[in-house]
C-alpha cells in the first residue's frame, strides 16, 4: 500500500513569523490582515504571531533569514507588493525577492512561504489583495499551516 503524506489546516501550537513590506502598504496591510485572520481560523494563537515590518519587498529575504535563524518559529510568511512602474526597477526587485525567498525556502528546515504580489498595475495588485482574486496573504497563511503539517509528517 502506498503511504500518502497530506497536510492539515490545524495550526494549533504553531509560532509564525510574518515579514511584511511597508512599501505599497495600502496593499501589504490587506495581505497581513488576510494572513493573520486565516492563521487564527486555523487555530494559531494570535500571541504566537510575530510581524516584522521591513521598508520594501527587497528587504524581505534578509529579514526572513534572521527570523529563521532566531529559531523560535515553526514557519515564516513573506508578504509584499511590487507594482510595475516606468523603469526596470520592477524587474530587478521582483526577481531578487523571488530568488531570495525561494533560496531561503530551499535551505530552511521550516516552511518559508512566498506571498509577494507582482503586478503590472495597481488595480491588479488591489484585486489580488482581496477585492476580486482572493487575498494572497490568506492563501500564504493556509499554505504555511499545511506545509508545517507536511514537514512534521515527513
Amino acid at each position: 500500500m502506498v503511504k500518502e503524506i497530506k497536510g492539515s489546516f490545524d495550526g494549533s501550537g504553531l509560532s509564525v513569523g510574518i515579514v511584511v513590506a511597508e512599501f505599497n502598504d495600502f496593499i501589504t496591510e490587506k495581505l497581513k490582515t488576510g494572513a493573520i485572520d486565516t492563521l487564527e481560523k486555523c487555530g494559531v494563537d494570535v500571541g504566537q504571531i510575530t510581524v516584522c515590518r521591513v521598508p520594501g519587498s527587497f528587504e524581505i529575504p534578509a529579514a526572513a533569514r534572521r527570523i529563521r535563524d532566531e529559531g523560535n518559529f515553526d514557519g515564516i510568511i513573506c508578504l509584499g507588493a511590487v507594482i510595475r512602474g516606468e523603469t526596470a526597477h520592477f524587474d530587478y526587485v521582483s526577481s531578487e525577492v523571488t530568488r531570495g525567498v525561494g533560496q531561503l525556502s530551499f535551505e530552511s528546515d521550516i516552511p518559508v512561504v512566498y506571498g509577494i504580489i507582482t503586478a503590472d498595475t495597481i488595480e491588479q495588485a488591489v484585486d489580488r489583495a482581496g477585492v476580486k482574486a482572493g487575498n494572497k496573504g490568506a492563501e500564504a497563511a493556509k499554505s504555511l499551516v499545511q506545509m508545517t503539517s507536511i514537514y512534521s509528517s515527513i
